[in-house]
């Protein structure tokens, strides 16, 4: 399952788990015209759709990038893999980007910490069904060496409402009294919001 084959990008789609939603533009002109210079030096890693088409785990901005490069093929690994095996790895491959929002960061971590629930939940080799929610968040950690404590506090950020959300990702709110924030109902994250404006 190792092989790379080349795929036509038109039967490549990207997956709706995927936990970026913010693409540089900038960014991926410059990998754009690096691929159209030296081509796609690392594979994506797809896995197949029943209509014969493919997924993305990792790879998204290359594909962007094989796109506006005007290539209609790129080179990709194809790997048999479940859902949540799927976003682990999805997970895994993008956190480690430095310019991922707070908001992408939390739901990423969110996304890994349930499949790696769904994974223990599943397997048979602990007399645990599932690990303790701090070793879990620590085991979520490991790619990016963030604590279990620092994940969970990630992960609560996923409580607020959208408007505060998009606050911590433009620096608007820091990351402390946002999680802080996360505790409230989203009624009283409303009122809050509303004596931000009023002030």
């Amino acid at each position: 399952s190792g092989r790379v084959l080349y795929l036509p990008t038109a039967r490549i789609r990207p997956n709706p788990m995927q936990p970026r939603k913010h693409f540089d533009t900038g960014g991926l002109q410059e990998l754009a015209g690096s691929i159209r210079q030296y081509g796609v030096l690392v594979p994506a890693i797809v896995r197949p759709c029943e209509d014969g088409g493919y997924e993305i785990i990792a790879g998204h901005r290359r594909r962007h990038g094989s796109e506006l490069a005007g290539l209609s093929a790129m080179p990709c690994i194809v790997r048999q893999m479940d859902d949540d095996t799927a976003t682990i790895l999805m997970v895994d491959s993008n956190i480690q980007r430095e310019n991922i929002l707070p908001s992408e960061r939390a739901q990423a971590y969110k996304m890994k910490l349930e499949a790696l629930k769904n994974q223990g939940a599943r397997s048979d080799l602990t007399s645990r069904q599932v690990v303790g929610k701090l070793e879990a968040a620590d085991e979520v950690g490991k790619a990016t060496d963030e604590s279990g404590r620092q994940v969970q506090r990630f992960i609560r950020l996923t409580n607020l409402v959208p408007e505060l959300l998009d606050m911590v990702d433009e620096k608007k709110i820091s990351f402390n009294p946002a999680v802080e924030l996360s505790y409230l109902d989203a009624k009283q994250q409303q009122d809050f919001l509303e004596a931000m404006d009023a002030s």
